[in-house]
């Protein structure tokens, strides 16, 4: 699921970049003692916490009318226990589902009907909500969200509900789509421990088992004030804000700490493999991960920098060596997945018919063993920088995209100014850098590998291979 996403948006890169890398490579050599700057404008917030232990943090701008809201809770399926899957997710569902002031849908059609817009997502890390609305509409926004910490209703109507519609949601991404649990058997061989080695989305027996008692336990734990973050960023005066919240919220009772998640892996010592056949598939689809990256460290930018001149966009070298030279696939991408605990870098391609996958892996590997044995070219590496600035600035351009800066740094790495920092991290990346993490990271025994090809018509099911 992820893995699509991300690779739509390397794509989506792709469209943005030089149509002819090449020439733009030697022009960047020449133009590689450009100066960027290291750091964009700071964020000022002001940070508060309530006597029930919300943290809430303010950002006052009056560039526009409007306000937006991100409220974070520290509940993703990282929290989840072998047996309990699908809850973090469900809850997504679940909190739109009504309380004791707020009808079965109603935040959808108060917040739109106000000129606003809404939504909420889930990872493995965090359960998210989110909201823009019009200045003159802080009361209804703060009351929105109090009114569901304090009092979701949730039933058994609610609960079968959203049971089956998050049933239907993972036919729909994963057991009716091509790649779809094949992805899914992918996350579970690259990780050991549970944490990570199940989906988001959950099991259909894991829901189907999911009992009203279950559910609210779960949301009495990670639904308290004090497993949450609250980031407010608009039109406001910050002191009649913090009035206003403390009203709203502050009532509501702390929960005892949740437990904390022990995502450690036990090392990998050799690489992993295995093949399926997928009978939705047109072509093979190749994926593989190194596993280990660090989450908020120097190392994970400098393999930001390394996966952006390796597989992103256009003038990337594995899309000018697979796609343009050999055409041995029709797309092809390479990320990093930083977590709190272990993340990987992960490459995918998509392979062109006619074309062998270990061709397309050969040629990845000749790629990597180049990253390892000498310097990236400088213009490679302003490249990878731009990107990098401009990708900050994007996010922090909406009220919003500050709101949720500063909530996902908070929650992940218990720092507010991750907003404010994170792109220095980028900015001080050496080709040296980018030489050591590749030569660190990117080993076979870390390594795990997953292919799909399509299954041939009227043939029996074959079951996974590999080791």
């Amino acid at each position: 699921m992820r893995i699509t996403r991300n690779l739509l948006f390397a794509i989506l890169i792709g469209t943005i970049v030089s149509v002819t890398p090449v020439m733009q490579a030697q022009t960047r050599e020449k133009d590689a003692k450009t100066v960027t700057p290291a750091s964009l404008p700071k964020i000022n917030f002001k940070e508060v916490k309530l006597k029930n232990g919300l943290r809430v943090f303010l950002v006052e701008n009056h560039r526009a009318p409007v306000i937006s809201l991100a409220l974070i809770y520290d509940a993703g399926s990282r929290n989840e226990r072998k047996g309990l899957t699908g809850f973090a997710h469900l809850f997504e569902h679940m909190m739109f589902q009504g309380s004791e002031n707020i009808g079965k849908s109603e935040h959808f059609i108060l917040v739109d009907t106000n000129g606003g817009n809404m939504n909420g997502t889930t990872n493995e890390e965090r359960t998210l909500y989110f909201e823009t609305l019009p200045a003159n509409q802080l009361d209804l926004l703060l009351f929105l969200e109090a009114d569901r910490m304090r009092s979701l209703d949730i039933s058994k109507e609610n609960l079968d509900n959203q049971r089956n519609a998050v049933q239907e949601e993972r036919r729909l991404r994963l057991d009716n789509q091509a790649y779809g649990k094949f992805q899914e058997l992918f996350g579970e061989t690259v990780y050991d421990n549970f944490a990570y080695k199940h989906s988001v989305i959950g099991s259909m027996d894991d829901l189907n088992a999911a009992s009203v008692n279950d559910v609210r336990e779960f949301f009495r734990i990670y639904y308290a004030p004090n497993n949450a973050i609250m980031v407010l960023v608009g039109d406001f005066k910050t002191n009649e804000a913090i009035a206003r919240i403390k009203k709203q919220f502050e009532p509501i009772p702390a929960q005892p700490a949740a437990a904390k998640v022990d995502a450690a892996e036990p090392a990998q010592t050799a690489e992993r493999r295995f093949t399926v056949e997928d009978p939705l598939a047109q072509l093979s689809l190749l994926l593989m991960a190194y596993k280990g990256v660090a989450g908020n460290t120097q190392d994970a930018a400098a393999l930001q920098v390394m996966v952006n001149v390796i597989g992103s966009g256009q003038s990337s070298r594995l899309y000018q060596k697979l796609v343009r030279e050999k055409q041995l696939v029709i797309n092809i991408g390479s990320f990093v997945n930083a977590r709190r605990g272990p993340g990987a870098v992960l490459f995918n391609a998509t392979i062109a018919p006619g074309k062998k996958v270990e061709d397309v892996e050969a040629a990845i590997y000749e790629e990597i063993a180049r990253l390892q044995k000498e310097p990236i070219a400088d213009w490679e590496l302003e490249k990878a920088k731009q990107f990098a600035r401009r990708n900050a600035i994007n996010s922090r351009q909406s009220s919003l995209g500050q709101a949720i800066n500063i909530a996902e740094g908070v929650v992940a790495w218990n720092d507010p100014n991750y907003a404010n920092t994170s792109l220095e991290r980028s900015m001080a990346v050496t080709k040296e850098d980018v030489m050591r993490v590749a030569q660190k990271y990117l080993q076979a025994a870390s390594r795990t590998v997953g292919v799909a090809i399509p299954k041939p018509k009227g043939a029996a099911a074959a079951p996974a291979t590999g080791k």
